[in-house]
């Protein structure tokens, strides 16, 4: 039997909050989400409006933008309820006629994201979109886990001790470089 995995928001810094105009709350269910774009309108964007072009996967709780999402186990139950969820939210954000014509884009949508889960579960899954002569292409990558990482998954930044350069200091003077800047 063939597990279900779906993708997830995650958050490894706080830059979702920054670059995208609503951050999807991590550990919400995921999908692409590119039908929310026109290739027509997609130079009109404003920065935070492109960056999710760029590179954003739609958490369906908040229909707010992850910069990455995480392969995860999903029981038929939970791919059942995102569907129902997403099919509200086309209603509900998007103007669906009814629900079962939600439901179907819904789940067009939710099997093409499983369709992105063909990896170990912890897998990260990093998306680029382009406008290509007129039409949106999608480039997916991924990244997994070391095989040494913790058991609590990614770390965004590590810190290493290297050794002979303890007597070694560096200091910055921001407000220096700040008016090397500006002259």
């Amino acid at each position: 039997m063939t597990s279900l995995k779906l993708p997830r928001t995650i958050r490894l810094d706080p830059s979702d909050t920054f670059v995208f105009r609503r951050s999807a709350e991590p550990g919400e269910w995921a999908v692409t989400g590119t039908f929310l774009f026109d290739p027509a309108g997609v130079e009109a964007l404003d920065t935070k409006g492109r960056t999710a072009f760029r590179s954003g996967f739609l958490g369906i709780g908040s229909f707010g933008w992850s910069t990455l999402a995480v392969v995860t186990d999903a029981s038929a139950q939970e791919r059942e309820s995102v569907v129902a969820q997403l099919a509200a939210r086309l209603v509900e954000h998007l103007g669906a006629p009814d629900l079962d014509s939600a439901r179907a884009a819904a789940e067009e949508e939710v099997a093409f994201a499983a369709s992105l889960c063909d990896h170990p579960a912890q897998t990260l899954l990093a998306l680029h979109r382009t406008l290509e002569d007129g039409t949106i292409r999608e480039r997916f990558r991924t990244l997994r886990p070391r095989e040494d990482s913790p058991k609590d998954g990614f770390r965004a930044f590590e810190f290493l001790e290297v050794e002979g350069e303890e007597d070694a200091v560096e200091t910055v003077d921001l407000l220096a470089l700040g008016k090397k800047v500006g002259t």
